[in-house]
């Protein structure tokens, strides 16, 4: 009898128990304008190999939320807006699509660089979010490049702004989409060269 009781008494709480934040309605991601065609076929032995090591960035950058820059030294996040991954991964993704398919390249991962690694590019994410301010997604990205096996490095800034009419999710997702398609499209150009 007292086992009913207490499970009759327990229900209405579960109601209220939450094990994590509630998801938002729609989770972010950013997608390449260019991409090596579906089965065409890549031989290292044939074309010139980069390894695209996935960005350094801050700790407001290491998260699924999308920041907002409020002013010099505050930083807030967009209300209901989630990256479906961190910026990092997605952007490291984005440059490994858009040099191969730009400088016709191979591009190895991290792994697959043991043998060969080609020339190499690393760098640091600084920015990967909305300036409100000025109204504008911002992508900056620091870039590091070897060559080859020589160990000079070329270092170069690049950065992209493009407007978004008002800070909320789906206006920034292609905002921050469109400014990150810059300013892979310029390293490849850069690697490329």
């Amino acid at each position: 009898m007292k086992k009913p009781l207490i499970i009759a008494a327990l229900l209405p709480l579960s109601a209220c128990i939450s094990f994590g934040a509630k998801p938002p309605p729609v989770l972010l991601t950013i997608s390449s304008a260019s991409a090596v065609p579906i089965g065409q076929v890549q031989d290292s032995s044939k074309s010139a190999t980069i390894t695209i090591l996935v960005p350094v960035v801050s700790q407001a950058l290491a998260t699924t939320r999308v920041p907002v820059q409020a002013s010099d030294t505050a930083i807030a996040y967009v209300a209901k807006a989630q990256w479906v991954e961190q910026p990092a991964r997605l952007f490291a993704r984005l440059l490994s699509d858009t040099v191969g398919a730009k400088t016709g390249r191979v591009v190895l991962s991290n792994a697959q660089s043991f043998a060969d690694p080609g020339a190499r590019l690393s760098g640091e994410l600084r920015g990967f979010g909305v300036d409100a301010t000025t109204k504008e997604a911002v992508v900056t990205y620091d870039a590091a490049l070897i060559r080859g096996p020589a160990s000079a490095v070329e270092k170069r800034r690049f950065e992209a702004r493009v407007p978004v009419a008002v800070v909320e999710a789906s206006a920034v997702g292609v905002g921050l989409n469109r400014a990150a398609n810059q300013v892979a499209g310029e390293v490849a150009d850069w690697v490329g060269r």
